[in-house]
Order: C-alpha cells, then sequence, then structure tokens
C-alpha cells in the first residue's frame, strides 16, 4: 500500500527531471517523455498515456529515439549501494575507545624505553584487528556473491518489429509484450490485456494475483488497486498483454522504496553503545589510579622517574588488554556458528545484538507463510473438508478444479507455470493419485465480464465439463446442487445460505472459488448452462510448519512477536493466530490508521495500542519505517524480519534487519545485518540464543579481566601507599595481562550457555554490560585477590625472611595462580557449583594447562626469568604461594552462594517488552 502522497512525490520527481533536462538542453520531445515521471499514469488512457510519452502502441519507438532517451534517462537499473571496501572494513575495527586507549598506552611505553610492554600491546591490537578485519570480511564477499543474478530480457516493439533487448535498456516510451511467466522488468502502463495477472507479492505483500485490466483507475487508488499498472520486480503469472513503459530505475517503485531504504539510518548496536561506555569509564578509571598511585609513591619519598614509570605501569596493567581481542573473537565464533546454521551475519555486532532483541517484527508473505497458494478445504452442501478427505464429492472436486486450468505442474510438485490458484489445484489433485488433465475437447477462457472458465472432457457418459469461477457467479448459474444423495434442484434459499459461507470463510482471510459441472452428448454445447454446483474451494498461503514452536520459543524467551503485512486484515488475523502471534483478540491496526502518524504527537491512547498491537494489515513501506522508529524510541530492541523490497527501509532502520536469502530481493538483502540462506525462521530463535550466550560471555571475561587487572593495580598501590616495597614489577604485571589474563578469557569467550538462555527474559535495553552487579563482583574478586597477594608477600618478606627478589616471586606466583582459580568465580550466581558453563568448559581447562606452563617457564626458564627479575623461592615460597592463590576462590564461591540465599524469589526481572 502507498499513501495518496505518492501522487506529489511523482510530481516533484518530474520537477527534477525537468530541470536536469533542461540543463543537458535535450529537445521538447524528449522531454514530454519525461511527463509520466509527474502524473499518476493509472489515473489516464491508456492512449493518452502514449501521446504524452509520443509513441505509437503499433510500432513502438524507434532505435534512434531509444538510444537518445537511454542516453536522457540512464540504464533501468536500481542504484547499488557501494560495497564495503577492505579498507573500510579494517578502518571500523579501529572505532573503539579501549582500542584507542591500548594504542595510547603502548605509545607511552615507546616513549618510556619499555619497547618489550610497547611491543607487547601492539601485538594485541594486530591480532584483535585481524581477527575482526577477516571476518567481516568474509562476510562481505559472501554477501555480494548472493547479488549477483542473471542478465535478464524483454520483449519490446521498435520499428514496427518485436525484438528481444536486455532489460537494462529500456526506456519511458517502449512497448513491451508481455505473456506469462514473464519478470516485470520496469513501472508500466497496460494498453492491452487478456486475461492477465500478476503476483506483486515483492511489493504489497499479498500472495495472490492480482487481476490486471487496461482501464484507468483513479488518481488517489492505492498501489495494490492499480489495475492498469505492472511494476519493475513483479511476475506475469498468467494471460498476455502489451504494456508502455513509464519509469525505469530509480524512479520506478521499486526504485523509490530502494531508495528510501538507502535514506533509513542504520542504528548502531547495542553491543558497540555499551562497550563505547565502558571504554570511556576505564579511561577515567585508568587516569585516576595510575596518577593517584604515583602521587601516593612521590609523597612517600620515592624518585619521580620511579614513579611516573610505576604509573604507566599501572596503566597499562588496568586496560584490560585482551577486552577487543576476546570480545571480537567471541562475536566471530558465533558468525561461524550462525553460518554454520544457514543465517549470514554482516556486522560483528550484529550476532551480540540478537541477544538483546525483545520485539520482532515480522514480514507475513514468504516469511510466515510459504507464498504460494494452498487448497485449503472444501465447502460442500453436507460440510466442510480437507483435500485429503476420504469423499467422492471431495474427489469430484478435486478433479473437476484439475481439469479446468490452463496451468501445467513442472517435475517436481512445487514447481509449475500458471496460475497460482489453478496449480494450488493441480497439486492437491496430484497429492491423492488423481492423474493429470487430459482428453480436452474444447477450452472457454475466463473472461473478465463472464467471471467464469470452462473446459470440456472426453468421459464415458458423453462430454465432461468443469467450471470454475467466481463464487457468486457459479452459485447464480446453476441449477442444481450435489448433495450426499445425488443433485437436487438449488433453491433461492439454497443460494444466499451458498453466499452465506462464502462470506464467513471470506472473512477468516481465504479466498474460494466456485466449481460446477454437467454432463452432455455434445461437446459443442454453451459450457455455462444446466450447471451443478459441486461446492466453494477455499485457498490460502499456508503458514511454514516450522513457525508455530519458533513463535512459542520467542515468547519463552520473552521477546514479542508482532506481524506486519501488505494483505488484509482478515488474512492477516488468520495467519496471525495460527502462528501462535497474541490470541484470538490481539489488537490489529490497519495501515490507514498509521498514515501522516507521527508517533511523538500521537495520543498516549494511541501510542498505547501500537505498543499492544500484535497485527498490521495493509502498512505502506513508510509506515513499516514509522513503526520501527516508534518501538526504538519506546525502548525496544527491534528485529525486522522480511524478504521483500517494501520490506527494506524497515529491514535497515531496524537494530537487526534480518532478510531472506533463497525468496529475498536484492534490495532488501542488502539493507539486512543478517540473511537467512535457507528462509528459515526458526534459525532467527537460534541466532537469539547465541546471541545471549555471547553477551553471557563477554559479561563473563569482562568481570573476570578487570577483577584481575584491578587487583594488579591495588597491589602495587596499596604497598606503595604503606611504605611498603613494590610486590610486583611493570614487566611482571605486563606479563601477567598476557599470560594469565588473556587465555582464561579467551577461554570463556568460547562458552556455549548453559542451556537456559532461552528461558530467561531478556536484559533491559538500557542495562549495561557492567552493571552494579558486576562492579561488587570485580570490586570484590579484585580486593580478595589483592589482600591474598600482599598477605603471600608480606608473609614471605618478614615471616620466612625471604629475599626481596623471593618475595616478590611469591608475590608474582600468588597473583598469577589466584587469577587462573579466579575463572570458576565468573559463574552465574544461580549455577550449580560443580556443572555449570564455566566448569564444563573444555576450553578453560585447556588455557588453566597452558597457563600453568608459562608460569612455570616464567619461574624456571632461566632467559625467561632473568628478564622478569624472578628468583626460586624454595618450597615453603612455592608452598605459601599455592595456599594463598586457593583464598579469592573460597571466597568467591563463599559470595556466590549467600548471594543466591539472600536473592529474593518475588523478583525475577520480566522484560520490557513481555510487560507491557
Amino acid at each position: 500500500m502507498i499513501d495518496d502522497s505518492n501522487c506529489l512525490k511523482w510530481r516533484e520527481a518530474r520537477s527534477l527531471v525537468e530541470k536536469r533536462d533542461q540543463n543537458k538542453g535535450v529537445d521538447r520531445m524528449e522531454q514530454s517523455s519525461n511527463l509520466m515521471l509527474s502524473d499518476a499514469p493509472h489515473g489516464l488512457p491508456s492512449d493518452e498515456v502514449a501521446r504524452l510519452l509520443a509513441v505509437s502502441s503499433e510500432t513502438g519507438l524507434s532505435q534512434a529515439e531509444a538510444a537518445r532517451r537511454l542516453k536522457s534517462h540512464g540504464p533501468n537499473r536500481l542504484r547499488r549501494q557501494k560495497p564495503r571496501s577492505a579498507l573500510a572494513i579494517l578502518l571500523h575495527q579501529f572505532r573503539s575507545v579501549i582500542v584507542w586507549l591500548l594504542a595510547a598506552a603502548a605509545a607511552v611505553s615507546l616513549v618510556m624505553g619499555d619497547h618489550a610492554e610497547a611491543a607487547a600491546i601492539a601485538i594485541v591490537l594486530v591480532l584483535n584487528s585481524a581477527i575482526g578485519f577477516f571476518t567481516e570480511l568474509r562476510a562481505a564477499r559472501s554477501m555480494e556473491a548472493l547479488f549477483e543474478i542473471a542478465e535478464v530480457r524483454t520483449r519490446v516493439r521498435r520499428d514496427g518489429h518485436i525484438r528481444m533487448i536486455d532489460a537494462r535498456d529500456l526506456v519511458p516510451g517502449d512497448v513491451v509484450v508481455l505473456e506469462g511467466g514473464d519478470m516485470v522488468t520496469a513501472d508500466l502502463r497496460l494498453t492491452e490485456a487478456s486475461y492477465l495477472e500478476a503476483d506483486e507479492s515483492v511489493l504489497t505483500g499479498e500472495a495472490a494475483p492480482v487481476a490486471k485490466t487496461p482501464d484507468p483507475v483513479d488518481e488517489q487508488t492505492l498501489l495494490a488497486e492499480r489495475t492498469p499498472m505492472l511494476f519493475k520486480g513483479t511476475a506475469i503469472t498468467q494471460g498476455a498483454g502489451t504494456a508502455i513503459v513509464t519509469a525505469t530505475g530509480m524512479a520506478t517503485e521499486l526504485g523509490r522504496i530502494s531508495s528510501l531504504a538507502e535514506t533509513a539510518q542504520a542504528e548502531i548496536s547495542p553491543l558497540e553503545v555499551r562497550l563505547e561506555k565502558l571504554g570511556h569509564m576505564l579511561l577515567w578509571l585508568t587516569l585516576i589510579l595510575a596518577v593517584g598511585t604515583a602521587m601516593a609513591g612521590i609523597l612517600r619519598g620515592h624518585a619521580l622517574a620511579d614513579m611516573v614509570q610505576t604509573g604507566v605501569a599501572l596503566a597499562v596493567a588496568a586496560i584490560p588488554e585482551g577486552l577487543p581481542v576476546v570480545a571480537t573473537l567471541s562475536l566471530a565464533r558465533g558468525m561461524w556458528r550462525m553460518a554454520r546454521r544457514n543465517a549470514l551475519i554482516r556486522r560483528l555486532s550484529a550476532v551480540e545484538t540478537l541477544g538483546a532483541t525483545t520485539l520482532i517484527l515480522t514480514d507475513k508473505t514468504g516469511t510466515l507463510t510459504e507464498n504460494r497458494m494452498t487448497v485449503v478445504r472444501f465447502l460442500l452442501e453436507d460440510g466442510e473438508f480437507p483435500p485429503d478427505a476420504e469423499d467422492r464429492t471431495v474427489r469430484l472436486a478435486l478433479k473437476t478444479g484439475a481439469l479446468c486450468t490452463t496451468a501445467e505442474l513442472g517435475h517436481g510438485r512445487e514447481d509449475g507455470t500458471g496460475d497460482p490458484m489453478e496449480l494450488a489445484l493441480l497439486r492437491a489433485a496430484d497429492g491423492v493419485g488423481l492423474p493429470p488433465p487430459e482428453n480436452r475437447l474444447a477450452q472457454h477462457a475466463f473472461k473478465p465480464e463472464r467471471r467464469m472458465m470452462a473446459t470440456v472432457h472426453a468421459d464415458p457418459d458423453g462430454a465432461y465439463f468443469a467450471v470454475k469461477g467466481a463464487p457468486e457467479t457459479i452459485i447464480n448459474a446453476c441449477g442444481k446442487v450435489l448433495g450426499p444423495a445425488g443433485p437436487h434442484d438449488l433453491t433461492e434459499a439454497d443460494r444466499a445460505e451458498w453466499m452465506d459461507r462464502n462470506a464467513r470463510v471470506a472473512g477468516e482471510g481465504l479466498r474460494t472459488l466456485g466449481l460446477a459441472m454437467k454432463i452432455g452428448q455434445d461437446a459443442g454445447a454453451e459450457p455455462y448452462e444446466g450447471l451443478t454446483l459441486i461446492g466453494l474451494v477455499c485457498f490460502a498461503d499456508p503458514l511454514r510448519s516450522d513457525i508455530p514452536p519458533a513463535i512459542a520459543a520467542c515468547r519463552e524467551a520473552g521477546v514479542r512477536v508482532a506481524m506486519i503485512t501488505g494483505d488484509h486484515a482478515a488474512t492477516a488475523a488468520r495467519i496471525a493466530s495460527e502462528a501462535g502471534i497474541g490470541d484470538d483478540g490481539s489488537t490489529v491496526i490497519e495501515g490507514h490508521e498509521l498514515a501522516e502518524l507521527d508517533p511523538e504527537e500521537a495520543p498516549e491512547t494511541f501510542r498505547e495500542r501500537l505498543r499492544a498491537a500484535e497485527v498490521f494489515a495493509r502498512v505502506a513501506p513508510e509506515a513499516k519505517l514509522t513503526l520501527v522508529d516508534f518501538h526504538q524510541q519506546d525502548g525496544q530492541i527491534v528485529a525486522m524480519t522480511g524478504d521483500g523490497v517494501n520490506d527494506a527501509p524497515a529491514l535497515k532502520k531496524a537494530d537487526i534487519g534480518v532478510a531472506m536469502g533463497l525468496r529475498g530481493t536484492q534490495v532488501a538483502r542488502e539493507a539486512a545485518d543478517m540473511v537467512l540462506s535457507d528462509d528459515d525462521f526458526a534459525t532467527i530463535v537460534e541466532a537469539i540464543r547465541q546471541g545471549r550466550v555471547i553477551f553471557g560471555n563477554i559479561r563473563k571475561f569482562i568481570v573476570y579481566l578487570m577483577s584481575c587487572n584491578l587487583c594488579e593495580v591495588l597491589v602495587v598501590a596499596v604497598a606503595l601507599s604503606a611504605g611498603l616495597p613494590a610486590p610486583l614489577l611493570p614487566l611482571q604485571i605486563l606479563y601477567l595481562n598476557l599470560v594469565t589474563d588473556v587465555f582464561p578469557a579467551f577461554a570463556l569467550g568460547l562458552g556455549q550457555g548453559d542451556g537456559r538462555e532461552m528461558h530467561r527474559p531478556p536484559r533491559p535495553p538500557s542495562e549495561p554490560i557492567v552493571g552494579r552487579t558486576e562492579w561488587l563482583r570485580i570490586a570484590g574478586l579484585g580486593a580478595a585477590q589483592t589482600v591474598a597477594t600482599l598477605a603471600a608477600f608480606m608473609l614471605a618478606l618478614y615471616r620466612l625472611d625471604l629475599s626481596a627478589e623471593q618475595a616478590v616471586t611469591v608475590a608474582f606466583l600468588t597473583l598469577a595462580l589466584a587469577q587462573l582459580w579466579n575463572v570458576f568465580n565468573t559463574r552465574a550466581a544461580d549455577a550449580p557449583l560443580i556443572a555449570n558453563d564455566v566448569v564444563r568448559n573444555p576450553y578453560v581447562w585447556g588455557a588453566l594447562a597452558l597457563c600453568l606452563v608459562l608460569i612455570g617457564a616464567a619461574l624456571w626458564v632461566p632467559e625467561l626469568s632473568s628478564v622478569l627479575s624472578l628468583a626460586t623461592p624454595g618450597t615453603g615460597g612455592l608452598a605459601l604461594a599455592a595456599v594463598a592463590s586457593l583464598l579469592p576462590l573460597l571466597l568467591g564461591q563463599a559470595a556466590l552462594a549467600i548471594a543466591v540465599t539472600l536473592r529474593p524469589r518475588s523478583t525475577k526481572r520480566r522484560p520490557a517488552a513481555a510487560a507491557r
């Protein structure tokens, strides 16, 4: 549906074209050929359209004139969004504040002469950028491969002859010759039409084909009802005709919606926002800790140069070097997992965004439904029956419907050419074993004024007349009706009852055809006299079988699903009910209520209706965009699914746009963040689970990294403030950052989750990565490791009488081991002590083993221990470090147990979307 302001947009486009043409100095005739860009051609007679475009329908344009117009208008193709260059993808990896903070730390270390520290940080930055770059580059190139499409050719009349030309060479004024099965390659105004129907679902969202005639309609008619027009990107399902090109390329309806998608502003992902906030917090925290510690040391009498060097070392320690690379790796692994599940993610951060989703706005046609007509039931005199019912009259109805058709099935039941309803009848007949139609003696084609068609077939009793058409026409044409006991007279009361039955199923959103028959001796007799009514056949675009469980899983996960479609309200409500979206009392809002809507100025009562609505019918692309924006302003994280051109603007605007790869249009795929290569809605549910797992992993390793880094800073800061010797040297801190921090964090980032992700509500959209609970855990775990390390250092120095270098080694080992055991403190508070996702993670055990080897190498490999200034502390020192390192683990597990005990049972968090 396109709102009435569309005609004004045509006039605006006309003004721009005229200015362009005048600037180019084109002649008057060529300027007149652009006139159809200003007026609504569906409101003009076809001969007036031909006159304004200076073309004869009989001869078409001349080759020379077509060449001039092609030069003026340009090729008939949509403007492709420029693919992301490798440089743009590379620069995107350096947008994070944390990355720039690390780069600054590396620069300061280099200036201070600490080349080892600078090199180590540089390695982390290069590794992070490389993972992100190659992952996103592969996704970008995979997307571009989806856009490769075959060349399309079109039949046109030029110089009085029919020619096949490349569709890119079409120009306004070209006369196009059409027949069933053709793709419409430009916007066309029909001049002739013979039983012509077109599938316009890509633009309107309606699965059923639309009958087309050359007769003009009112200029204000909605796009879905502009019967004399054919639009670029749609398909001819049956019939034949001739039409004049009125718009090409970006001037078409397809191009207009494509432009709307380009102007829609893509949202920054929630993860990027959260990491940016965390980066700024770390920036100030690092400066405060580094400067505060240096000042405390200077006040205690330490040398200025030493304190500046220590301050830089602590600044490096406070920054979690592993955070960017572990976050990138975690997202990349999620991206690879989704690719194996037929979901192509274009941006790394989009993986996590799905986990934050609170609302899915889904298209109907081709997303929830199969985008093909199917026979769902027969209305017979004695009741309603499915097409596979063991009933003689049902089989006769199937036989009649399969005979009275011009469609043909292909090699597979899903293939075929012809009208979608006729193909549905053929598939239904084939499904119960009825043979394909044969022995056809005559055919009486469908005529709009008669609204019926008939075929005549050889029969043992003479000639079998199979008739189908509009229900009211068939009912009125029949004198008898077929009942269980045979035919009997059809009275006026019977006709009224049949009309009521037809109205009831139409109210359910089903389409219907009437079926009738007669047997006669003369195959050339009048086909529409003396008919017997068999019944009505009901069609629907069926719901995909995997949709109800997928919708149920979303509800279980606290994610609300609402349906947006260009189809009629009754059809939309029926599909929503079958899918499990809402209930029988679901709020349905039609597109005309959204026209000219300004969500910020709308009455609060209407805003509440918008929040509660689960079905939006007859919705235009502009309104879809408005709905996405409204829910985003309302605090929701919005995922939008779709496959048509009419979905593209909203796909781009949404926090996460999900397009269909098989049936999806090029425009929709370009606008989306994720493309489902199998068109399976259930894949979205898995993607949501994967996103929640990733966010949980990111939160775990941030708690781990920052608690470890905090204790490194506190150990030195407290010691210096208390007048103690420095328990750790700058290079030792850096070694711990690169060993005990990074590898366990990597392992946490690869966790599989605990299987309960889809049984929890989505976190509030405003919830930061590190919230109040996480900061308390970071502070508590950091303090516990600090106390254990300083206690071991002081015991080694004053009770075991170890040398200063040995005592530093005890502190180093205590902190290193405490950080390794600290990985088990990152489990969820309500997770079991042993059978939790951290303990079950094999990468955690591999990381601990590797870190133990590297810690041992730092102590016993002479070259490394010399660089790090470590000395063997003896058996007593080793035992002290091992025992002290267990203290933070025990305290952490005790704190988790207490937290679960004290947690109120009645404070279970509800999702923002579900709470409404």
